[in-house]
C-alpha cells in the first residue's frame, strides 16, 4: 500500500483510464458477481496549469475571438489584465464536495435577518421593484427574493476580476467550450460600452452583478430599464440588474399569480408512488387525494406535482410551473425552495411549519457517485452518474425502496445509502463472493476513476488508496497506480504497481 503522502501526490496528475460507460459497467460486474477487472492503457493525463501556459492559450484564442466578431484593440486592451487563477481551479473542482442539507440550506437561505433585509430592501426600491412587475409581469417579491440569495441584496457581488476567472477556467479545460463562449460574450459586452475591464468584477465563475448574471445570459436578457444607454449591472443602482432578472424569468415562461410551490399535508396512508416530478395533477384531484395545503386553501394554479426533498419525515410541496422557471437560475431544489420560501417571508408569509428528518447529514461527491452506481449495477438505472440528485436518480431510489419493502419517497439519504451497500454485500455472497468487502473496494475504485476523469486529482487520492486496501491486487486498481507513478516520474512505484498488476 502506498503512503498517504506518495498516493496523494501520484494522484494528482492520474491517468485517466476508460470512459464513464466502462466505469459502469465494471462496477455492475463487480457487484453483480465479485468478478475481477482487467488492466486498461490510460488517456491522454491532463497537466497543470501555470501562467506562461495561460499566456500562450491567451494567444492562441485571440485568432479564434476575431473570427467571433471581437475587435482586436478591444481584445488586447481587455486581456492584457489577465491571469492565471489557481484558486479559480481549486474552487471549481471542489464546487460539488460542498453540501448541505435541505433544511440547514433554509436555515440560512431563509433566515429571520434575510427576511427582514428582504423587507427593506423590498421598501427602498418599492417604485422601480412595482414597475418592474408591471412591465415583465413577475412579482416584485421573486425578483427581491433572488436578488437577496444571489448577493444579500447587493451588498455582496463578487470581488474577482472576471476575464481572469473566466479564462482561467477555459484553458484548464474541464469544461472549455462553455468558458470560451463564456469569455466571448464577456468581451462583447466589452465592446459594446456595457461596462470596462476593471468593473467587470464577480464570482469566481464569471457571474456578476446584483442578480449575478452569466455572460451569455447578460447578452440574451439584460435590460437597459434607468434609460442610460447601459445595461448595468455592476453599479450601486440594482434597478437594470433587478428588470434583467424579471426579463430572464419572464423569457422562460413565468406564470404571473401562480405560486412557486405550496407546502401541503399528506393524508395517513398515502400513496407515495405520487410523488415525482412526471406526475401532475389538478388541484381537485390531489384535494380527492386527502392533500392539504398547510395554510389557506388549495387555489386553481394549474397542474401540480408533489416533491418530497426530506421524504417522508420532511415538508411536503405541490410545485406549480414556476417552480420550473425558478430552476433555471439554479437547477438545485433547495435554492428553488429558498427563492419561492423567502419570497413568501418577504411577502409576510410564515416560516415552512413541517419538521426534517435533521439526524441525516447531506452525502457528499462521492457517496452520491457510489449511490448512483450502486443503483445502476443492482439494476436500477440511474442513466448518469454525475452526482446529481435529480428525477432520473429520485425514480431509480424508489424503484429500490420497493423492492426492498421501504417507503418509496425516493429520498436519497445516508440510510438509503447503507441499504445499497447491504443489498450489494448480500448479493455477492449470494453469487459465492469469498470476500464481499472486495466489492466495496471495486466501487471505490470505480469512484476514483470518475473522480479523475472530472480531473479531480485530490480527491481521487484518498478513494484509490482505500480501494488498494480492500482490492490489494487488483490489476485495473495497480495500473492506475502504476500509470500515475510513472508521469510523476517516481520509477519504484511505478514498476511495483505494473509488476503486480501482471501478476
Amino acid at each position: 500500500m502506498l503512503g498517504k503522502g506518495a498516493g496523494m501526490e501520484l494522484l494528482k496528475i492520474g491517468a485517466l483510464v476508460g470512459g464513464v460507460t466502462l466505469s459502469v459497467t465494471a462496477a455492475t460486474g463487480a457487484i453483480a458477481a465479485g468478478a475481477e477487472g482487467t488492466a486498461r492503457p490510460p488517456a491522454m493525463v491532463q497537466k497543470p496549469g501555470n501562467a506562461a501556459g495561460l499566456q500562450d492559450w491567451v494567444t492562441a484564442f485571440r485568432a479564434r475571438a476575431l473570427a467571433a466578431g471581437i475587435d482586436g484593440a478591444v481584445f488586447d486592451r481587455a486581456m492584457q489584465t489577465v491571469r492565471y487563477d489557481p484558486q479559480v481551479i481549486r474552487r471549481d473542482r471542489n464546487q460539488s464536495e460542498f453540501t448541505k442539507t435541505i433544511w440547514a440550506y433554509l436555515e440560512t437561505a431563509t433566515s429571520d435577518l434575510r427576511v427582514t433585509n428582504g423587507k427593506k430592501a423590498l421598501a427602498e426600491q418599492a417604485d422601480a421593484l412595482s414597475q418592474i412587475e408591471t412591465r415583465y409581469g413577475v412579482e416584485k417579491e421573486i425578483v427581491t427574493a433572488i436578488w437577496g440569495l444571489e448577493s444579500a441584496y447587493g451588498t455582496f457581488r463578487g470581488s474577482d476580476p472576471v476575464l481572469s476567472s473566466l479564462a482561467t477556467l477555459a484553458y484548464d479545460g474541464r469544461r472549455r467550450a462553455f468558458f470560451e463562449g463564456e469569455l466571448l460574450d464577456a468581451l462583447r459586452i466589452l465592446q459594446a460600452g456595457d461596462t470596462t475591464p476593471a468593473r467587470m468584477q464577480g464570482s469566481w465563475a464569471g457571474a456578476m452583478g446584483h442578480t449575478q448574471f452569466m455572460p451569455s445570459s447578460f447578452q440574451q436578457y439584460a435590460e437597459d430599464f434607468t434609460g442610460d444607454g447601459k445595461r448595468d449591472i455592476w453599479s450601486d443602482d440594482p434597478r437594470d440588474a433587478l428588470a434583467s432578472t424579471a426579463a430572464y424569468l419572464k423569457h422562460f415562461g413565468w406564470v404571473q399569480g401562480q405560486p412557486w410551490g405550496v407546502e401541503v399535508r399528506l393524508p395517513e396512508g398515502f400513496d407515495y408512488l405520487l410523488a415525482g416530478r412526471d406526475i401532475l395533477k389538478t388541484s381537485a384531484e390531489w384535494r380527492a387525494l386527502g392533500v392539504r395545503p398547510v395554510t389557506g386553501s388549495l387555489g386553481d394554479h394549474g397542474p401540480a406535482s408533489l416533491l418530497l426533498p426530506g421524504g417522508t419525515e420532511g415538508a411536503a410541496f405541490l410545485i406549480y410551473a414556476n417552480f420550473a422557471v425558478i430552476e433555471r437560475y439554479n437547477s438545485a431544489d433547495a435554492y428553488v425552495i429558498g427563492v419561492g420560501h423567502l419570497a413568501d417571508r418577504i411577502a409576510g408569509g410564515g416560516p415552512i411549519e413541517a419538521s426534517w428528518p435533521v439526524q441525516d447529514r447531506a452525502l457528499t461527491y462521492d457517496e452520491r457517485i457510489e449511490l448512483q452506481t450502486q443503483l445502476t449495477a443492482q439494476g436500477f438505472d440511474t442513466v448518469q452518474i454525475d452526482a446529481k440528485i435529480g428525477p432520473l436518480t429520485i425514480n431509480a431510489v424508489r424503484e429500490f425502496q420497493l423492492s426492498q419493502g421501504l417507503v418509496p419517497d425516493g429520498y436519497a439519504s445516508p440510510r438509503l445509502l447503507e441499504a445499497l451497500r447491504a443489498a450489494a454485500l448480500q448479493e455477492a455472497v449470494r453469487h459465492g463472493a469469498a470476500q464481499p468487502k472486495s466489492v466495496l473496494g471495486k466501487v471505490l475504485g470505480t469512484h476514483a476513476e470518475l473522480r479523475l476523469q472530472a480531473k479531480d486529482w485530490d480527491g481521487a487520492g484518498p478513494l484509490m488508496q482505500r480501494a488498494l486496501a480492500l482490492r490489494p491486487n487488483d490489476p485495473t486498481i495497480l495500473n492506475f497506480v502504476g500509470y500515475s507513478a510513472l508521469e510523476r516520474r517516481i520509477e519504484e512505484i511505478a514498476s511495483g504497481g505494473f509488476r503486480k498488476a501482471r501478476a
